[in-house]
């Protein structure tokens, strides 16, 4: 293969950083310049607003000798002009906590989710949802668990949570693929790779 070079920190000045705003997430203002591509200078100043939004890590939860799996559906607020509804199916996730790792957070997530205790947790991918304008990066899992008959309802009430679970057939996966509540980067990698796995 080719080695390819890549720029690094070293190739980006921040010239200034303002926080304009605090809150769940915090919004900066910040001036910078980077190096340009086959040039010995930089940019001009660029002007760029910076979502500022703690890691978040979600897990695809299984059961392959049940050929089951696990998705939940909530109402998320930044779907609420979706032209179809704003409540997503989604793979267990949440933000975070200080001083916790992403693998701890999967394993508290899934029981305050789910109800499910999780084994055979594997990573698959840590990726930036939207680099063009949030820090979060998100860690991807899987994991098995012994799955329930049918859904319920679960999350946290001091969180507003209000999340139902939903358990499909592994014979469900292409048609869900084209669900039009499936409309988020974690839940249709996390599908795409179950995918793979049944067909190996």
């Amino acid at each position: 293969m080719k080695k390819h070079t890549y720029y690094q920190h070293s190739d980006v000045e921040v010239i200034q950083k303002e926080t304009v705003y605090h809150g769940f997430l915090s919004i900066e203002k910040i001036s910078l310049k980077h190096r340009l591509f086959n040039q010995t200078h930089y940019s001009p100043v660029l002007q760029r607003e910076l979502i500022a939004r703690k890691d978040a890590a979600g897990v695809l939860i299984y059961n392959h000798h049940q050929q089951q799996f696990a998705l939940i559906e909530q109402f998320r607020v930044g779907a609420i002009f979706d032209d179809q509804t704003p409540w997503q199916l989604e793979i267990v996730a949440g933000i975070i906590d200080e001083g916790e790792d992403p693998q701890t957070c999967i394993t508290r997530e899934s029981i305050e989710e789910a109800g499910c205790h999780l084994f055979e947790i594997e990573h698959l991918f840590t990726f930036y949802p939207s680099a063009g304008a949030c820090t979060e990066r998100f860690f991807l899992y899987s994991a098995q668990a012994e799955l329930p008959s049918d859904g319920n309802i679960y999350g946290l009430k001091t969180e507003g949570e209000d999340i139902k679970l939903h358990i499909f057939n592994y014979a469900d996966l292409d048609s869900l693929l084209k669900h039009p509540q499936i409309r988020n980067a974690p839940v249709i990698m996390a599908l795409q790779w179950l995918a793979q796995k049944i067909k190996n």
